[in-house]
């Protein structure tokens, strides 16, 4: 579960400190006081986009970090499985630090990139808002749901046919590369045996490029070597050493501390004739072999030819030569390989087929008992004589997800026939069936943590009340964070929040704390009577939070 939420510099919140508790947390507060800036920041510290337009005017940078509590075995494995380990009391810390040009985000303390944070913390929080009551419009949604709460008997199919799939995507593309007519893979052998000759007459070795390029260069500087090598004997040549030696040998006859040097110049002396001994040597050794040089001339230019057609190494050189054999030996077995492919192909297709139709099967036996149950969950929420179905379609080609392509069917006026919910249901009432889905998914659903956002979008009164049961019933599983602006979901709350915008030299500022119970009647008496707060309404308000209180 989410146990605390520190938020630092930014938009309007200079620094905000939430513990959140179990069961149901509700935040409520004046419109435009910033609710949506909570939410906002838990979706930017789960990997969701900021811009450094969102850091607070004046501040360097703004920080927001979650701080959760993993309670199971099966969750620890999860998060362990990829590569997170919690603290020892089982908390897990992520944190986003949002700077001008970049931002960095960790989880207990090693920075992840975004793709890994949102894999992570897709185990940990649902974040249900307005674009999840949208993505209902969308038919690839509604498989996702029906697989999520039949995921006991779907996944271990889905796994079978994640993995067909792939062996299928693959021979189908070796099929598809083995669709030549004779004549093109004739030339293609041709040419490929061409190219095996030309490396393998090259009998190509490891350095001998390096080695050649060292003699080519000698040879081709040879002059300007004897040159410099004969300047340098000459520099060598003279009495200057044996004068200096002989001279400081006979101060050291004198002076017994001078016979150091004379000894350093004895060194110096039979070094510098070593020295003019190799270099005579070196001279005499030299001499230009116009045959020699043509070779390795012609040498190293067919290395450069083969590697601007073949790779920049002998290693690499080598590589396309196993590829090039190994294409020749498919072409040479062409009929037969594809025939091979062929019944590969037909067995793997045989075996898809055989999933899909059971994942099919466990699908449409699944649908009927989830949409009665979610057709029950919106008869609660004040639906009156609705219909609710889904139908499934074949598609003509496998998925890694099976052949199915379903969607949910809707009606809310009777006499009328049932219809997709895109053509169907209004803002309002997609929340409210987002929500009933939710309270079935609930017993299946391992999140920990959901929160709801504009869950009250529409809806007013008696269906008011019918959605602050259904949260109330989801939370009895899980710990939910609800933002609303209606009291009959306020007074279920086990923990109320009230979000308020306050000016403070000169500057406005969002805050957030934590309601004691007559404070948060007071808050319900505001969401009741608006402005002006009476006697009447503060009796109601707290009436409405008894009743609340009874029914948890």
């Amino acid at each position: 579960m989410l146990l605390e939420l520190h938020v630092k510099n930014l938009a309007l919140i200079e620094k905000a400190d939430v513990e959140f508790g179990e069961g149901l947390n509700i935040l409520t507060g004046e419109t435009g006081a910033g609710k949506s800036i909570i939410i906002g920041s838990v979706t930017m510290a789960l990997g969701g986009k900021a811009s450094r337009d969102s850091i607070r005017q004046g501040a360097e940078y703004a920080y927001i970090e979650l701080v959760f509590e993993l309670r199971g075995e099966e969750k620890l494995r999860s998060l362990k499985a990829l590569d997170v380990e919690p603290a020892e009391d089982g908390l897990v810390i992520i944190s986003r630090k949002i700077m001008p040009s970049r931002s960095v985000s960790k989880i207990n303390d090693e920075t992840v990139t975004t793709a890994r944070l949102r894999q992570i913390t897709g185990i940990l929080l649902d974040i249900h808002g307005q674009h999840e009551h949208q993505s209902l419009l969308y038919k690839s949604k509604h498989l996702e749901i029906l697989d999520a709460y039949a995921k006991q008997t779907t996944l271990p199919v889905k796994m079978n046919i994640g993995k067909e799939y792939q062996i299928y995507r693959a021979l189908k593309e070796r099929l598809e590369g083995l669709g030549l007519d004779l004549e093109s893979r004739v030339r293609e052998a041709d040419f490929l045996r061409f190219e095996i000759q030309e490396i393998e007459e090259a009998n190509l070795k490891e350095g001998e490029e390096e080695a050649l390029a060292a003699a080519y260069r000698r040879f081709v500087h040879s002059r300007k070597i004897g040159e410099s090598l004969g300047a340098a004997y000459g520099a060598l040549e003279g009495e200057w050493l044996s004068r200096a030696l002989k001279e400081t040998g006979q101060a050291a006859e004198f002076d017994g501390a001078l016979e150091r040097l004379r000894d350093q110049l004895y060194d110096a002396d039979a070094i510098v004739q070593d020295v003019r001994r190799e270099i005579s040597s070196y001279i005499e050794s030299m001499e230009f072999d116009q045959e020699t040089f043509l070779e390795i001339e012609e040498r190293l230019d067919l290395l450069h030819s083969l590697q601007s057609k073949y790779g920049a190494t002998v290693e690499l050189i080598n590589q396309k030569l196993a590829e090039k054999r190994k294409r020749l030996e498919e072409l040479e077995d062409y009929d037969n390989r594809r025939e091979q492919t062929e019944k590969e192909l037909a067995a793997c297709v045989n075996r898809l087929e055989g999933f899909c139709a059971q994942l099919s099967e466990i699908r449409k036996k699944a649908s009927k008992v989830l949409v009665k149950k979610i057709k029950d969950g919106l008869t609660d929420l004040n639906f009156l004589d609705v219909e609710f179905e889904m139908e499934f379609e074949r598609l003509e080609h496998f998925t890694s997800s099976g052949w199915d392509e379903a969607q949910f069917l809707i009606s809310t006026n009777p006499g009328q026939p049932v219809k997709p919910l895109k053509d169907v249901a209004s803002g309002g009432e997609l929340s409210r069936i987002m929500l009933a889905i939710k309270t079935v998914l609930a017993d299946t659903d391992d999140i920990p943590t959901v929160i709801f956002d504009e869950v009250d979008t529409g809806i007013s009164g008696r269906t008011a009340q019918k959605v602050s049961e259904k949260l109330r019933l989801i939370a009895g599983s899980h710990q939910v964070i609800c933002i609303t602006h209606l009291p009959q979901i306020a007074a279920m709350a086990d923990s109320h929040f009230e979000i308020a915008k306050t000016s403070r030299e000169g500057r406005t500022l969002t805050t957030i704390r934590l309601l004691d119970r007559r404070e948060s009647i007071q808050e319900l008496a505001r969401l009741l009577g608006g402005a002006k707060i009476t006697e009447a309404v503060l009796h109601n308000a707290e009436e409405m939070k008894e009743l609340a209180d009874r029914t948890k």
